[in-house]
């Protein structure tokens, strides 16, 4: 059972359509006790770290995410969820999850290119359990003004380019991470949500 977190910041619907359509046994909940007991952890987000951050903390989910990370279980961030489980953000100032090592930099204006990174743009990725039966070079959609930059290089397991090249996908251990949308991303950002469905460690 996949529970997907409710925290006034999730992209929810799309999520939603995206597991009904793959089959998932899932439920959405802000219920800090009925989260804990699943199986695995969907932690979506659209928005603004601090805000996200004030409702987590507000609810003690913020103590869920962390312990159900520390639990072994897989968990899986997507978007602004995959920022704020590293330690700070330059969003506002904000500290965040710290669960995965590393911080949040905002794109510079300077790069002469549109910002939020909005679109679609090809990803290349290591051979990750995430990415298992996923082409080189696949396109996924992206909206966004900040990237993570994770302190250790062997957790990045997915990068992209946007005037630099940035990280897009992260994992360490049962931790893993999108900064795109695998629920709007069609066939291939559907395969990942699968693979996370199937994912064992």
């Amino acid at each position: 059972m996949i529970a997907v977190v409710d925290y006034e910041a999730g992209n929810l619907k799309s999520v939603e359509t995206a597991l009904s359509y793959l089959g998932a046994d899932f439920f959405i909940s802000s219920d800090p006790e009925k989260l804990a007991g699943a199986d695995k952890m969907l932690f979506p987000g659209v928005g603004e770290a601090a805000a996200a951050m004030a409702v987590l903390r507000k609810t003690g989910l913020d103590r869920v995410i962390r312990e159900f990370a520390e639990s072994g279980k897989p968990l899986m961030g997507i978007c602004l969820g995959s920022q704020i489980l590293f330690g700070h953000s330059e969003e506002s100032d904000t500290e965040c999850l710290g669960i995965l090592p590393g911080r949040v930099r905002q794109f510079s204006s300077d790069m002469g290119l549109k910002i939020p990174h909005m679109g679609w743009n090809t990803l290349h990725h290591t051979n990750h359990p995430l990415f298992k039966d996923i082409p080189q070079e696949k396109s996924f959609y992206f909206v966004h003004s900040y990237y993570v930059e994770a302190e250790n290089p062997s957790d990045v397991i997915g990068t992209s380019d946007y005037g630099i090249n940035f990280t897009a996908a992260v994992a360490r251990g049962n931790v893993m991470a999108t900064q795109f949308h695998p629920e709007k991303s069609g066939e291939w950002g559907l395969k990942i949500l699968k693979n996370f469905m199937d994912y064992r460690g």
